[in-house]
């Protein structure tokens, strides 16, 4: 993992301490979840972490999506983040953007049940993360969303071609 991704690894762990030490379990998504199951750096430039909401994601306010959001913002800003983005549950620290999804939405856009998360373990720190199968799985459905493809220059496609081929 290069020094730059190392930083958002680790700061991903201390954001997932906290969100431990309220009863929350976090997923951490994205380039930089992918960059610590692969070995390989992804150009994370962002943080994704997915914790517990609603499962019908986008259909419900953003303020009362995320389960204990209060208590999840109160952290972050603790840890020196301002919320940017509300819609998009996103924060922002030192040009370090982290933006939190509902991990109960991963059976209906994914198909990736819950109970099949594989628990990790830093030190006292608990997480998910999924294995290279859902990885695909979540990269080839938002290949699907125009949305995420425009957003990323299609650079998901790049991703889905790598763990084919790993798989």
């Amino acid at each position: 993992m290069k020094k730059t991704d190392l930083h958002k690894f680790n700061e991903f762990i201390e954001i997932a301490r906290h969100l431990n030490d309220i009863g929350i379990t976090p997923l951490l998504m994205g380039s930089v979840g992918l960059e610590v199951i692969t070995g390989r750096s992804w150009d994370a430039q962002d943080l994704d972490i997915h914790v517990p909401g609603d499962k019908r994601g986008w259909e419900v306010p953003p303020e009362t999506s995320i389960h204990n959001w209060n208590q999840v913002v109160q952290i972050m800003n603790s840890m020196g983040y301002t919320l940017i983005d509300l819609h998009e549950h996103e924060f922002s620290k030192d040009g370090l953007s982290v933006e939190f999804g509902i991990i109960d939405t991963l059976p209906e856009f994914a198909g990736i049940r819950l109970e099949d998360l594989e628990i990790h373990q830093e030190g006292e720190v608990t997480y998910y993360l999924l294995n290279p199968g859902q990885y695909l799985r979540v990269y080839e459905a938002s290949s699907k969303d125009s949305y995420r493809a425009d957003q990323n220059n299609h650079k998901d496609l790049g991703k889905i071609h790598y763990l084919k081929q790993v798989i």
